[in-house]
């Protein structure tokens, strides 16, 4: 992502897991984590680790991961190594991370090569010697995704009981950390089961689970 795109152009490429697992209905979860897994092996989506949470993971389609990772290296001097990696390692390896070893002796890539895969934000480090997969650029949008999801949780804790319903909390004006669309962050915070759903006469009920 440039520095003229904003975070939510970047959000139409990466989808947290727990996004696509609320928009889906639930007696479908287990038919959507078969096609998840499917697409993957035939390498049409791949699978990101987002970095604030070790649970959090990022959904990209391979071919609009591709176009923007291009985009984002025009013209540098990491296009090369870029170009290579997508050659090379992006069909091949449907791993979150890779490995030194992978690197080096798999896929033939120098440690400059390396070096320029992290500046150009296709790897960010895990640990000595390995690094995850990332999209470029976004770190701006996560920023964005973990300042919404406390905002979200912050109108529910500052309701009545800490509870709210949904069509309340979603006719409400968003507050300014919210950049990426009220339900947008309505149906992260109920994917990831930070608050509970509770059925009611006036409709679905959002409440803070007790701590």
């Amino acid at each position: 992502m440039r520095r003229s795109e904003t975070p939510r152009e970047a959000r139409q490429v990466l989808y947290p897991g727990n996004q696509v697992q609320k928009v889906m209905k639930a007696r479908l979860l287990l038919v959507r984590q078969k096609q998840e897994k499917e697409l993957q092996e035939r390498g049409e989506i791949k699978i990101i680790q987002l970095g604030f949470d070790l649970d959090a993971h990022g959904i990209v389609f391979t071919e609009d991961y591709r176009t923007r990772v291009l985009k984002a290296c025009d013209g540098r001097p990491c296009a090369a190594a870029v170009q290579k990696f997508l050659a090379s390692v992006l069909p091949a390896c449907g791993d979150l991370s890779l490995q030194q070893d992978q690197m080096t002796q798999t896929y033939g890539f120098r440690d400059s090569e390396i070096t320029h895969l992290v500046n150009a934000g296709v790897l960010t480090v895990r640990d000595a010697g390995s690094w995850w997969l990332a999209v470029p650029g976004a770190g701006r949008f996560i920023k964005c995704f973990v300042k919404g999801r406390q905002a979200v949780l912050s109108m529910v804790r500052k309701a009545k009981y800490r509870e709210l319903l949904l069509s309340e909390l979603l006719g409400r004006r968003p507050p300014s950390a919210v950049r990426l669309g009220l339900a947008y962050h309505v149906h992260d915070v109920i994917g990831a089961q930070l608050v509970d759903c509770v059925p009611t006469s006036s409709g679905t009920l959002l409440r803070l689970p007790d701590t």
